[in-house]
């Protein structure tokens, strides 16, 4: 219900966001993840994963670490809508080489960290 208000909203202006987040209890494959949500990876209360699709267009899943006794690690907070904001900045190392931040929902390109075309 929150999400349907959430995109209400926004079509009217009103709230600002690419991302929404759910929560799941197994990690998501390749296709389940989609352009407007992240899936928040939980085991009861252990957070695990933050799993998107790259907004860089490549279509590949990104999957970032929770646990914070491992490095790499990110950390994913929600606000009342459910907009994550994720630290620190995600930066792809593949062929695609995204690097952006995630703030209330809104994806921020680091500068040169957007792809120059669409794969």
């Amino acid at each position: 219900m929150k999400k349907a208000a959430a995109l209400v909203l926004r079509f009217f202006g009103l709230l600002r966001f690419d991302l929404l987040a759910g929560f799941a209890s197994a990690y998501p494959s390749n296709g389940e993840a989609s352009q407007i949500d992240m899936v928040v990876v939980r085991d009861g209360d252990i957070e695990k994963w933050a799993c998107l699709t790259c907004p860089g267009g490549c279509g590949k899943m990104i999957a970032l670490s929770l646990n914070p006794t491992r490095r790499p690690k990110w950390k994913v907070t929600l606000d009342f809508w459910n907009r994550p904001t994720i630290k620190p900045s995600v930066h792809q190392l593949n062929e695609c080489g995204c690097h952006f931040w995630i703030t209330d929902g809104k994806i921020d390109w680091c500068p040169g960290g957007r792809p120059t075309r669409v794969k």
